[in-house]
């Protein structure tokens, strides 16, 4: 018996997708878990949507705060999502992406984190006791 593998979304999609929570563009898969931010852990679930206004890939990134941890970087440098979670809809072809739409929308309660928003911002360093 084998395993059929079925990549449903190119790897374009993951070149364009970032965290709405970190700013952060890298994920990672873990079978039979998911895809995961890779910097804040936030869940990202893809479905497709009912409709696909003729573009060649369509699909709906829901990220999901429930596996959320943050703990090396300081909170100012995140933005939590409303009610723990969020979704987006990406219209394009490889090369050519662009978000038709978020949800919730977003506006004076909630703003999604740019893509690298933080970048420019330093953490701070860690404070040894031992000194």
């Amino acid at each position: 018996m084998s395993l059929e593998v079925l990549d449903r979304h190119s790897e374009a999609l993951f070149e364009f997708l970032w965290c709405p929570v970190c700013g952060h563009e890298v994920f990672t898969n873990i079978p039979f878990e998911g895809v995961f931010c890779k910097n804040c852990n936030t869940r990202v679930e893809f479905q497709e949507p009912l409709e696909d206004h003729g573009y060649e890939d369509a699909v709906i990134a829901r990220f999901d705060t429930d596996t959320t941890w943050n703990l090396h970087v300081d909170e100012k440098l995140r933005r939590d999502l409303p009610d723990g979670s969020a979704r987006v809809k990406i219209l394009g072809a490889p090369g050519g992406y662009e978000v038709d739409w978020w949800s919730p929308k977003p506006g004076e309660e909630w703003e999604p984190v740019e893509r690298g928003e933080f970048d420019d911002v330093e953490e701070p360093e860690a404070v040894s006791h031992l000194a």
